[in-house]
């Protein structure tokens, strides 16, 4: 049986992307300190992920005060959620075509 062509994303496809993604997908919109906490990554490295994500359009980067102090937020554009639902889509046919060669299903 030949593998289906996967379409992974680029953009999305390392481990914090995902996770930052998954976020995403499941709020409004979400904080640079709660996404470092989940992602456990720096801030610079962060900030690099972010601003990789906001360069491919799939998320809006805005800056708001709170509590005197600045914080960013992030949030999915319709194109990024688009795109998000379409990774997870291939890794699901991954995940599915794996399990069938390994005698699971």
């Amino acid at each position: 049986m030949k593998p289906p062509k996967l379409e992974l994303d680029p953009h999305l496809h390392q481990p914090a992307r995902l996770q930052i993604a998954t976020v995403l997908a499941n709020a409004e919109k979400a904080e640079f300190a709660r996404l470092r906490e989940i992602t456990e990554v720096s801030d610079s490295v962060l900030s690099k992920h972010l601003s990789a994500l906001s360069e491919a359009g799939y998320i809006k980067l805005s800056k708001s005060p709170v509590d005197g102090r600045t914080r960013t937020w992030a949030r999915f554009t319709r194109t990024g959620r688009k795109a998000f639902a379409k990774h997870m889509q291939a890794l699901q046919t991954l995940v599915a075509v794996a399990e069938m060669a390994v005698g699971k299903k």
